[in-house]
Protein backbone atom coordinates (compact mmCIF):
# COMPACT_ATOMS: atom_id res chain seq x y z
CA UNK A 1 0.00 0.00 0.00
CA UNK A 2 1.48 3.47 -0.70
CA UNK A 3 1.02 6.47 1.05
CA UNK A 4 1.41 10.36 -0.17
CA UNK A 5 3.16 12.72 1.46
CA UNK A 6 3.52 16.68 0.94
CA UNK A 7 6.21 17.69 -0.95
CA UNK A 8 9.03 19.54 1.43
CA UNK A 9 9.11 23.37 -0.33
CA UNK A 10 12.08 24.61 2.01
CA UNK A 11 11.66 27.80 3.98
CA UNK A 12 8.65 29.33 1.27
CA UNK A 13 6.26 26.55 2.61
CA UNK A 14 5.06 26.45 -1.40
CA UNK A 15 5.76 25.47 -4.77
CA UNK A 16 7.57 28.87 -5.19
CA UNK A 17 8.19 29.02 -9.25
CA UNK A 18 4.40 27.95 -9.46
CA UNK A 19 3.17 30.79 -7.06
CA UNK A 20 5.27 33.15 -8.56
CA UNK A 21 4.17 32.30 -12.05
CA UNK A 22 0.62 32.86 -11.14
CA UNK A 23 1.37 36.04 -8.64
CA UNK A 24 2.87 37.63 -11.53
CA UNK A 25 -0.03 36.69 -14.04
CA UNK A 26 -2.45 37.93 -11.29
CA UNK A 27 -0.65 41.29 -11.18
CA UNK A 28 -0.72 41.36 -14.98
CA UNK A 29 -4.30 41.16 -15.34
CA UNK A 30 -5.52 43.45 -12.46
CA UNK A 31 -2.59 45.78 -14.03
CA UNK A 32 -3.84 45.72 -17.53
CA UNK A 33 -7.60 46.62 -16.30
CA UNK A 34 -6.85 49.47 -14.00
CA UNK A 35 -4.42 51.25 -16.51
CA UNK A 36 -7.25 50.47 -19.44
CA UNK A 37 -10.60 51.43 -17.11
CA UNK A 38 -10.71 51.62 -13.08
CA UNK A 39 -14.25 50.70 -13.48
CA UNK A 40 -12.88 47.50 -14.78
CA UNK A 41 -10.54 47.28 -11.76
CA UNK A 42 -13.17 47.68 -9.21
CA UNK A 43 -15.02 44.97 -11.01
CA UNK A 44 -12.94 42.46 -10.67
CA UNK A 45 -11.87 43.35 -7.24
CA UNK A 46 -15.98 43.06 -6.75
CA UNK A 47 -15.68 39.45 -8.21
CA UNK A 48 -12.48 38.65 -6.11
CA UNK A 49 -14.13 39.69 -2.95
CA UNK A 50 -16.94 37.50 -3.46
CA UNK A 51 -15.01 34.68 -4.08
CA UNK A 52 -13.30 35.80 -0.58
CA UNK A 53 -15.91 35.92 1.32
CA UNK A 54 -17.33 32.27 -0.23
CA UNK A 55 -13.91 30.94 0.78
CA UNK A 56 -13.88 32.42 4.86
CA UNK A 57 -17.46 31.67 4.87
CA UNK A 58 -17.14 27.97 4.18
CA UNK A 59 -14.08 28.35 6.89
CA UNK A 60 -14.97 30.03 9.54
CA UNK A 61 -18.70 29.23 9.87
CA UNK A 62 -19.44 25.90 8.77
CA UNK A 63 -23.29 26.28 10.05
CA UNK A 64 -23.94 29.51 8.74
CA UNK A 65 -27.80 29.64 7.68
CA UNK A 66 -28.03 30.40 4.18
CA UNK A 67 -29.96 32.86 4.61
CA UNK A 68 -26.81 35.09 5.92
CA UNK A 69 -24.24 33.06 3.37
CA UNK A 70 -26.63 34.89 0.54
CA UNK A 71 -26.18 38.06 2.91
CA UNK A 72 -22.36 37.86 2.61
CA UNK A 73 -22.30 36.88 -0.93
CA UNK A 74 -24.76 40.18 -2.05
CA UNK A 75 -22.83 42.61 0.60
CA UNK A 76 -19.25 42.04 -1.00
CA UNK A 77 -19.36 43.01 -4.13
CA UNK A 78 -21.78 45.33 -3.50
CA UNK A 79 -19.51 47.17 -0.69
CA UNK A 80 -16.38 47.16 -2.94
CA UNK A 81 -18.66 48.63 -5.84
CA UNK A 82 -20.02 51.54 -3.80
CA UNK A 83 -16.86 52.47 -2.47
CA UNK A 84 -15.77 53.04 -6.63
CA UNK A 85 -19.04 54.92 -6.98
CA UNK A 86 -19.45 56.95 -3.84
CA UNK A 87 -15.75 56.92 -2.11
CA UNK A 88 -15.70 56.28 1.81
CA UNK A 89 -19.17 57.53 3.13
CA UNK A 90 -21.23 54.79 0.31
CA UNK A 91 -18.38 52.34 1.37
CA UNK A 92 -19.07 52.90 5.26
CA UNK A 93 -23.19 52.43 4.61
CA UNK A 94 -22.85 49.99 2.52
CA UNK A 95 -21.22 48.24 5.24
CA UNK A 96 -23.30 49.41 8.08
CA UNK A 97 -26.08 48.04 6.00
CA UNK A 98 -24.59 44.61 5.41
CA UNK A 99 -24.42 44.75 9.03
CA UNK A 100 -27.57 44.83 9.86
CA UNK A 101 -28.80 42.71 7.64
CA UNK A 102 -26.77 40.40 8.97
CA UNK A 103 -28.06 40.72 11.99
CA UNK A 104 -31.69 40.36 11.23
CA UNK A 105 -31.47 37.37 8.99
CA UNK A 106 -29.84 35.12 11.57
CA UNK A 107 -33.05 36.28 13.82
CA UNK A 108 -35.15 33.35 11.71
CA UNK A 109 -33.03 30.49 12.71
CA UNK A 110 -32.58 28.93 16.44
CA UNK A 111 -31.24 30.65 19.12
CA UNK A 112 -27.79 28.68 19.78
CA UNK A 113 -24.79 30.32 18.69
CA UNK A 114 -26.16 33.36 17.48
CA UNK A 115 -23.68 35.62 18.58
CA UNK A 116 -20.84 33.19 17.15
CA UNK A 117 -22.35 33.10 13.87
CA UNK A 118 -23.16 36.83 13.84
CA UNK A 119 -19.27 37.62 15.36
CA UNK A 120 -17.76 35.65 12.28
CA UNK A 121 -19.87 37.09 9.49
CA UNK A 122 -19.17 40.74 10.50
CA UNK A 123 -16.00 39.29 11.04
CA UNK A 124 -15.73 38.38 7.39
CA UNK A 125 -16.73 41.53 5.92
CA UNK A 126 -14.69 43.83 7.73
CA UNK A 127 -11.46 41.53 7.13
CA UNK A 128 -11.93 40.90 3.44
CA UNK A 129 -14.31 43.58 1.57
CA UNK A 130 -14.21 46.23 3.80
CA UNK A 131 -10.91 46.83 4.07
CA UNK A 132 -9.83 45.64 0.67
CA UNK A 133 -11.97 48.13 -1.11
CA UNK A 134 -9.58 50.74 0.11
CA UNK A 135 -7.54 50.11 -2.70
CA UNK A 136 -10.23 50.62 -5.16
CA UNK A 137 -10.95 54.19 -2.88
CA UNK A 138 -7.33 54.35 -4.15
CA UNK A 139 -8.12 53.78 -7.70
CA UNK A 140 -10.95 56.23 -7.68
CA UNK A 141 -8.93 58.77 -6.70
CA UNK A 142 -6.68 61.29 -9.34
CA UNK A 143 -3.28 58.86 -10.33
CA UNK A 144 -5.23 55.79 -8.86
CA UNK A 145 -3.40 53.47 -11.36
CA UNK A 146 -0.10 54.91 -9.83
CA UNK A 147 -1.17 54.76 -6.34
CA UNK A 148 -2.12 51.20 -6.81
CA UNK A 149 0.97 50.53 -8.35
CA UNK A 150 2.34 51.55 -5.30
CA UNK A 151 0.06 49.66 -3.09
CA UNK A 152 0.62 46.39 -4.53
CA UNK A 153 4.80 47.23 -4.72
CA UNK A 154 5.09 48.29 -1.64
CA UNK A 155 3.36 44.61 -0.31
CA UNK A 156 5.40 42.27 -2.47
CA UNK A 157 8.44 44.06 -2.06
CA UNK A 158 7.77 43.23 2.28
CA UNK A 159 7.39 39.33 0.94
CA UNK A 160 10.80 39.70 -0.94
CA UNK A 161 12.72 41.33 1.64
CA UNK A 162 11.65 39.29 4.26
CA UNK A 163 11.86 35.82 2.55
CA UNK A 164 15.61 36.26 1.57
CA UNK A 165 16.89 37.99 4.23
CA UNK A 166 15.31 35.13 6.37
CA UNK A 167 16.47 32.77 4.07
CA UNK A 168 20.31 34.22 4.48
CA UNK A 169 20.40 35.15 8.06
CA UNK A 170 16.89 34.16 9.82
CA UNK A 171 17.99 32.66 13.15
CA UNK A 172 15.55 34.46 15.72
CA UNK A 173 11.86 33.14 15.37
CA UNK A 174 9.25 36.07 15.55
CA UNK A 175 6.08 34.04 16.30
CA UNK A 176 7.37 31.04 16.45
CA UNK A 177 4.11 29.17 17.39
CA UNK A 178 2.30 31.17 14.79
CA UNK A 179 4.70 30.73 11.66
CA UNK A 180 7.93 29.46 12.11
CA UNK A 181 9.16 30.94 9.45
CA UNK A 182 8.99 34.05 9.96
CA UNK A 183 12.32 35.98 11.72
CA UNK A 184 13.23 39.00 13.09
CA UNK A 185 16.38 39.34 10.75
CA UNK A 186 13.55 38.76 8.17
CA UNK A 187 11.29 41.44 8.76
CA UNK A 188 14.12 44.06 8.99
CA UNK A 189 15.29 42.75 5.29
CA UNK A 190 11.45 43.53 4.58
CA UNK A 191 11.69 47.07 5.97
CA UNK A 192 14.89 47.82 4.71
CA UNK A 193 13.96 46.82 1.00
CA UNK A 194 10.85 48.66 1.65
CA UNK A 195 12.78 51.86 2.27
CA UNK A 196 14.72 51.42 -1.05
CA UNK A 197 11.21 51.40 -2.88
CA UNK A 198 9.41 54.21 -1.02
CA UNK A 199 11.91 56.22 -1.49
CA UNK A 200 12.30 55.64 -5.51
CA UNK A 201 8.42 55.77 -5.77
CA UNK A 202 7.97 58.45 -3.99
CA UNK A 203 10.74 60.13 -6.18
CA UNK A 204 9.70 59.32 -9.54
CA UNK A 205 6.06 58.73 -9.21
CA UNK A 206 4.92 61.56 -6.86
CA UNK A 207 7.63 63.93 -7.62
CA UNK A 208 7.67 63.78 -3.62
CA UNK A 209 9.90 63.56 -0.95
CA UNK A 210 12.37 60.48 0.20
CA UNK A 211 11.57 60.93 3.51
CA UNK A 212 7.50 60.41 2.91
CA UNK A 213 8.35 57.42 0.65
CA UNK A 214 10.86 56.35 3.24
CA UNK A 215 8.21 56.20 5.95
CA UNK A 216 5.58 55.20 3.59
CA UNK A 217 8.01 51.92 3.14
CA UNK A 218 8.64 51.30 6.60
CA UNK A 219 4.98 51.22 7.57
CA UNK A 220 3.69 48.80 5.02
CA UNK A 221 6.79 46.88 5.54
CA UNK A 222 5.52 45.96 9.18
CA UNK A 223 1.99 46.08 8.56
CA UNK A 224 2.33 43.39 5.81
CA UNK A 225 4.31 41.38 8.10
CA UNK A 226 1.66 41.69 10.10
CA UNK A 227 -1.51 40.66 7.55
CA UNK A 228 0.66 37.79 6.93
CA UNK A 229 0.47 36.75 10.68
CA UNK A 230 -3.06 37.49 11.48
CA UNK A 231 -4.07 35.17 8.53
CA UNK A 232 -1.63 32.43 9.84
CA UNK A 233 -3.09 33.02 13.14
CA UNK A 234 -6.33 32.35 11.47
CA UNK A 235 -5.89 29.29 9.55
CA UNK A 236 -3.76 27.91 13.41
CA UNK A 237 -7.32 28.63 14.72
CA UNK A 238 -9.24 26.61 12.53
CA UNK A 239 -6.45 23.95 12.13
CA UNK A 240 -6.14 24.48 8.25
CA UNK A 241 -2.79 24.74 6.15
CA UNK A 242 -4.39 27.08 3.46
CA UNK A 243 -7.93 29.03 2.77
CA UNK A 244 -8.76 26.39 -0.06
CA UNK A 245 -6.79 25.61 -2.84
CA UNK A 246 -8.86 27.92 -5.64
CA UNK A 247 -5.39 29.50 -6.82
CA UNK A 248 -2.43 27.15 -7.89
CA UNK A 249 0.74 28.00 -5.83
CA UNK A 250 -1.16 29.79 -3.06
CA UNK A 251 -4.05 28.39 -1.71
CA UNK A 252 -6.92 30.64 -1.10
CA UNK A 253 -7.63 34.05 -2.18
CA UNK A 254 -7.18 35.29 1.42
CA UNK A 255 -3.53 33.11 1.09
CA UNK A 256 -2.58 35.34 -1.75
CA UNK A 257 -4.30 38.55 -0.49
CA UNK A 258 -3.27 38.40 3.53
CA UNK A 259 -0.92 41.39 3.53
CA UNK A 260 -2.66 43.28 0.88
CA UNK A 261 -6.10 43.81 2.64
CA UNK A 262 -4.24 45.20 5.60
CA UNK A 263 -2.05 47.51 3.46
CA UNK A 264 -4.82 49.01 1.23
CA UNK A 265 -6.22 50.70 4.06
CA UNK A 266 -2.81 51.78 5.30
CA UNK A 267 -1.70 52.72 1.86
CA UNK A 268 -5.31 54.87 1.69
CA UNK A 269 -4.47 56.86 4.74
CA UNK A 270 -0.98 57.21 3.73
CA UNK A 271 -1.67 58.60 0.79
CA UNK A 272 -4.21 60.96 2.33
CA UNK A 273 -1.17 62.47 4.86
CA UNK A 274 1.85 62.07 2.55
CA UNK A 275 0.99 62.71 -0.93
Amino acid sequence: MSTQTNPDYGRAGRNLPLATAVGVLLFAVFALSLIYRPFIFALLAAIVMLLAVAELSRALVAELPAEVRKVLLVAAPSMVLAAYFGGPQWLLISFVIAVVAVLVSRLFHEQEKYVSNVSRAIFILTYAPLLSSFAVLLAAQKDGDLKVLTLVLLTIGADIGGYFAGVLFGKHPMAPRISPKKSWEGLVGAVLLEIGIGIALWIFLFDGSWWKGALAGAIMAITATFGDLVESMIKRDLGIKDMSRLVPGHGGIMDRLDSLVINAAVAWALFALLV
